[in-house]
């Protein structure tokens, strides 16, 4: 099918739409900008920087996608955004390019963004995030795939969260967030295994079971860290698709978990 644009939209010569893409009343398409086919974006939407965005995404009312950094040490130039495919930018969500050349902010697939939340420069979100009204990561965070942020939550700079882990609304993150587990308050600490989340997602009993005995090492039985890894090991099947998840995750974190 051709691209669909309406006539007061503002597409800047050198943008790239492929086929199929549909261009809302009013909005903004920048000059490097390429959108992938059957994209939707929406009256008064902006896409802009050096934004590259797979197929099939949506960019609701009034949002802004590949705005500029705002980390204080960009000096201009180039600034990059990297989003994949199925992903949905609700209405006055804000996602950041990088803030230079060399660095890059990226969005991978199949997340749902919603109203008023914010992705700042040099995140990196893998796939399947649901990221609820009013939330924000700060610069540099990562988050893996199947996470969810709650309402209002701040994500503090640099930290990370794991897979199929939760955090609850409201919240303020401010160290590593471990996979499967459910961190809430102010500042946020890990509460309890994300038990729904796993049975939804096909994990066996076996497998959550699993996950409540790790949770419980590295966060109810006084062990430090170190000690946890080391009963971690001595105790379980290390190749388990659990435990190496939470190993790996645990050997990565740079800020503690939360």
């Amino acid at each position: 099918m051709a691209t669909d644009v309406h006539p007061s939209a503002i597409i800047e010569q050198g943008a790239e739409l492929d086929e199929d893409v549909s261009v809302g009343a009013y909005a903004y398409i920048g000059a490097q900008v390429k959108v992938g086919k059957g994209t939707i974006v929406m009256h008064h939407a902006t896409v802009d920087g050096v934004t590259t965005m797979g197929q099939s995404n949506e960019v609701h009312p009034y949002a802004y996608v590949g705005g500029k950094t705002h980390d204080l040490k960009y000096r201009g130039g180039v600034h990059r955004l990297q989003i994949g495919a199925y992903n949905v930018f609700r209405e006055f969500t804000t996602v950041h390019c990088a803030t230079s050349a060399e660095q890059l902010t990226v969005v991978g697939n199949h997340n749902n963004i919603l109203s008023y939340s914010h992705i700042a420069h040099e995140c990196v979100v893998g796939d399947h995030l649901v990221m609820s009204s009013h939330a924000a990561l700060g610069g540099h965070v990562i988050v893996d795939d199947y996470a969810n942020i709650g309402w209002g939550a701040g994500i503090h700079q640099f930290c990370r969260i794991g897979t199929r882990a939760m955090v609850g609304a409201t919240s303020k993150v401010v160290q590593d967030v471990p996979p499967y587990v459910i961190s809430d308050g102010n500042p946020a600490v890990a509460r309890a295994i994300n038990k729904v989340g796993l049975e939804r997602a096909g994990y066996s009993k076996e497998d959550i079971s699993l996950a409540r005995r790790i949770f419980k090492a590295f966060f109810k039985d006084g062990l430090n860290r170190s000690q946890a890894v080391e009963w971690l090991r001595a105790n379980e099947d290390i190749e388990h698709r659990v435990v190496k998840t939470f190993l790996d995750f645990t050997a990565d974190s740079q800020r503690g978990l939360g």
